[in-house]
């Protein structure tokens, strides 16, 4: 009799553990916060991606997706589409890729921010403008100008000789035999 009570209790703790477990594993409680941050980043990607194109490029995340067999299966896919359509990440060019990642990166940060309570303070962007064309260049540049008031300082490293008098304040480092010098223009 006792051991039929013990063997009750365990398995009833055995039930909650296995609820604990799916709520607390990759389709629960994390499946729900994605599920729920994926309209913001969306809205915010494309809000941001509509200005670099001249409302050309959208993304479109889905956390969700049919197989062969008609099975649903949680998946992470980020669609782009432009006037030809959705195609591959893959098939586009490396100056669109790159926009698309900027404006899905400042998308999660604002994101991030905002559910943190905090303050984006600083946005770093490393090269990249190699990827893009003269006008892809013109229209980085405006969209990261239009962002710059969400930001405390924004710091462009760049080497593209035409960049530098697009930015009000530069700092440019000189590499000598001596070491490297900079100086604030």
């Amino acid at each position: 009799e006792r051991r039929l009570a013990d063997r009750h209790r365990v398995a009833e703790e055995k039930a909650i553990f296995d609820e604990l477990r799916l709520a607390f594993g990759k389709k629960g409680i994390q499946a729900m916060i994605i599920e729920a941050a994926i309209p913001d980043i969306e809205f915010e990607a494309n809000h941001l991606l509509a200005r670099m194109t001249d409302g050309r490029m959208h993304v479109r995340i889905e956390t969700q997706r049919q197989t062969l067999k008609g099975d649903t299966i949680e998946t992470l896919d980020i669609n782009i589409a432009d006037e030809l359509g959705t195609r591959p990440y893959e098939l586009y060019s490396g100056g669109e890729a790159f926009r698309v990642n900027f404006a899905i990166r400042i998308a999660l940060s604002k994101l991030l921010a905002r559910r943190a309570g905090a303050q984006l303070h600083l946005l770093v962007i490393d090269e990249g403008f190699g990827t893009q064309d003269a006008e892809g260049r013109e229209r980085l540049v405006e969209a990261i100008t239009s962002i710059q008031d969400d930001f405390e300082r924004i710091l462009v490293i760049t080497h593209i000789e035409e960049l530098k008098d697009a930015f009000p304040v530069r700092i440019e480092i000189t590499k000598t035999s001596a070491g490297s010098h900079y100086s604030l223009n």
